[in-house]
């Protein structure tokens, strides 16, 4: 007698964490997992200040836990979820109670310096992290990367360029990269002269070309600041030497990163420029989430160009890379400064180029001063953070810093 073999058990779904649900982000991971209908479980989200939303993507999801970072919203949250059995929380200790709930996945998506700590307890916890957010490893990455292998944490790179970087290794060892290229779209300046950049508007910085973001990263990228940032990212993420790191300029946005090996190979990450991709993959991983992202068409496409950084037009991603190889607290100074001053810019109170002018002079006067010792810990981290954004401020109402 035969026996037909047993149907395969229904796999259970991925129990995820959503830290920064309403920003953009949060909104693409919203679509990936409404696209594919039975393979994730939200147990909590949490937003900055967006308490209607944030009520709102809880309930779709049927969340345990919903936590808004501003204190002062908390009746407004619980008023937003009654009825619904969703438990309400608010303040940094709410957003440390989401990120340690039991689960499978942390999508750490809170934009600035906001997201370090309540992403950093989700390592601690033990959960792994999709990261998306740019200073837990600016800010914080020597400490941040020490307690994921410490608690034998995946950190999966959320970011496109990043993650398009994790697929082209291959599970390659560093010791094999010869060269590591993180790809820019160029902004919206890109082909802009250096008297038309500096005489740029917030409203002209915000029209990206390629990409939908939020107005902090959208202005990095047009002075092409985010570049740098993720350069120091990719040091912490990948572990390879800052040398090895380096950016191309590529306007069609189509490949996102490539790998050199030590034996001539080249290897790319390319899809078409929408982060429900790189999403759907840390989602999924190590299987694969279908989503209904466009497809790429090379031959539609036509052709792909790539072209060197113009340092003198866009001395922000200079600026970064000399903080990225100082190393020490500057990658640290230069995140809190840069954070500052693009405010300042959005709020109209100084120009385009003096983003990178004054970022670059406050860099210079910590390190004259001899505040460039590395951060032991993530509280360290923060409180160069908080020092220096003090600094920056006051040095908007002094020319000279």
């Amino acid at each position: 007698m035969t026996l037909a073999p047993k149907a395969p058990s229904a796999k259970a779904p991925k129990k995820l964490t959503i830290l920064g649900a309403t920003g953009s982000i949060g909104r693409s991971t919203e679509a990936v997992i409404a696209g594919a209908p039975g393979s994730f479980e939200v147990v909590a989200v949490a937003s900055g200040n967006d308490v209607r939303n944030l009520a709102r993507v809880a309930r779709v999801f049927g969340a345990k836990f919903a936590a808004v970072a501003n204190l002062s919203a908390y009746e407004e949250l619980k008023a937003e979820l009654a009825g619904s059995g969703i438990e309400a929380a608010s303040g940094p200790e709410g957003l440390k109670q989401a990120a340690c709930m039991e689960s499978d996945l942390v999508v750490g998506a809170i934009a600035g310096a906001a997201g370090v700590e309540p992403t950093y307890a989700a390592v601690e916890a033990g959960r792994d992290v999709a990261l998306a957010n740019k200073e837990c490893l600016v800010c914080a990455g020597e400490p941040f990367m020490r307690m994921a292998r410490e608690r034998g944490v995946r950190v999966l790179p959320m970011d496109s360029e990043h993650n398009a970087i994790f697929q082209a290794l291959g599970g390659e060892s560093a010791e094999r990269i010869e060269k590591m290229w993180l790809t820019a779209s160029g902004g919206p300046f890109r082909a802009w002269s250096a008297a038309q950049i500096a005489e740029a508007t917030p409203e002209q910085a915000l029209a990206h070309p390629n990409w939908t973001m939020g107005p902090k990263v959208t202005i990095d990228s047009a002075s092409l600041m985010n570049k740098g940032l993720e350069l120091i990212e990719a040091l912490h993420i990948f572990g390879v030497d800052a040398k090895k790191l380096d950016v191309l300029v590529h306007p069609q946005s189509i490949v996102h990163g490539l790998v050199s090996f030590a034996d001539g190979a080249v290897t790319a990450g390319m899809a078409m420029p929408d982060m429900k991709t790189p999403i759907a993959h840390c989602l999924g991983w190590p299987d694969r989430v279908a989503t209904q992202s466009p497809r790429l068409d090379l031959a539609q496409i036509g052709a792909l160009t790539f072209e060197k950084p113009d340092f003198a037009r866009f001395p922000a991603l200079r600026v970064a890379m000399e903080a990225l190889a100082a190393g020490g607290a500057m990658p640290t100074i230069l995140n809190a400064a840069n954070e500052v001053m693009v405010a300042a810019f959005l709020d109209k109170q100084i120009g385009f180029n003096e983003i990178a002018a004054r970022v670059e002079a406050i860099c210079e006067l910590f390190e004259r001063e001899g505040g460039n010792s590395a951060p032991a810990n993530v509280a360290e981290a923060l409180a160069i953070d908080h020092m220096v954004r003090e600094r920056s401020r006051k040095s908007l109402l002094d020319l000279s810093c």
